[in-house]
């Protein structure tokens, strides 16, 4: 009888043990939601990286430039002011709390300023704090210290990449400003006349001519007739043998005549990238 009993009074305690675990293990996993909710309610779960897209506040990129140093941006500004032989200083409502900024030429490539300071630039480069000896060795630059006094360990733009970025307008409007310079231009695709031929539309309300695009190879994802596209390419006038040769085109005699007759000697991008923007 005791056996029995002693038997009756562990199996009452392993009853009441598993009752115990399945209670603990339901509060578990009622606090993995809880905070599973609070996490992504707050929106740091799987993004605990801040980026300069999704900042609300603007001056929170000038007051907190360490979440920024070190990343890439991409900006598209009138410049302001040259500074020294390789820099000058532009302005980004979503950048720097719209303070000017010095943008530095590490591109290796000389860079003219537009003469007309309607004209755009787009830069892209890595956000860094202008500390002039660490900028000087690691891009293998030579900027003189008096140029940049104000602007010493503030951020700034090391550039690798810079193009003037007129708008298809401006460019119709005086093709000679642009001849033989890199460019990028953002506009709407107006027309497509092959996989490698479209047309950028001009945006004025009475006619125009429409930017004529040549790309050098197919682009790599689709580009659709009243998409906004970006294009970055060398603006040239168009003669059919000057393009085949310059850019290994092999078009027949016949195709040659056929472009010359409706585009000759018209302003044309010859674009090496075109991506949706």
């Amino acid at each position: 009888m005791n056996s029995l009993k002693t038997k009756q009074n562990k199996s009452n305690d392993n009853s009441q043990r598993r009752s115990v675990l399945e209670w603990l293990g339901h509060v578990s996993v009622l606090i993995f939601l809880l905070g599973l909710a609070l996490l992504v309610r707050g929106g740091s779960f799987f993004n605990s990286e801040a980026t300069v897209t999704n900042t609300s506040n603007k001056s929170e990129i000038a007051n907190n430039t360490d979440e920024f140093i070190g990343k890439s941006v991409t900006i598209r500004s009138k410049a302001i002011q040259k500074i020294g032989l390789s820099s000058f200083t532009v302005k980004d409502a979503r950048f720097f709390n719209d303070e000017p900024i010095v943008v530095v030429n590490a591109s290796g490539v000389p860079f003219d300023l537009p003469v007309d300071q309607n004209i755009e630039v787009q830069v892209t480069g890595q956000v860094r704090n202008l500390a002039i000896d660490n900028i000087e060795q690691e891009f293998n630059l030579n900027l003189k210290d008096e140029y940049y006094k104000e602007y010493v360990n503030k951020p700034a733009i090391i550039a690798q990449y810079l193009a003037l970025s007129p708008e298809p307008a401006q460019i119709i409007q005086s093709p000679e400003k642009y001849n033989g310079r890199k460019v990028t231009v953002t506009g709407n695709v107006a027309n497509i006349r092959s996989s490698i031929l479209l047309t950028l539309d001009e945006n004025q309300l009475f006619g125009g001519e429409d930017l004529l695009v040549l790309l050098t190879t197919p682009p790599k994802v689709a580009i659709n007739q009243g998409q906004t596209v970006s294009v970055i390419g060398e603006l040239r006038r168009f003669v059919a043998a000057e393009i085949e040769r310059d850019y290994n085109f092999t078009w027949s005699l016949e195709a040659k005549q056929e472009l010359d007759t409706e585009y000759g000697n018209r302003p044309v991008l010859v674009a090496e990238t075109v991506y949706p923007s």
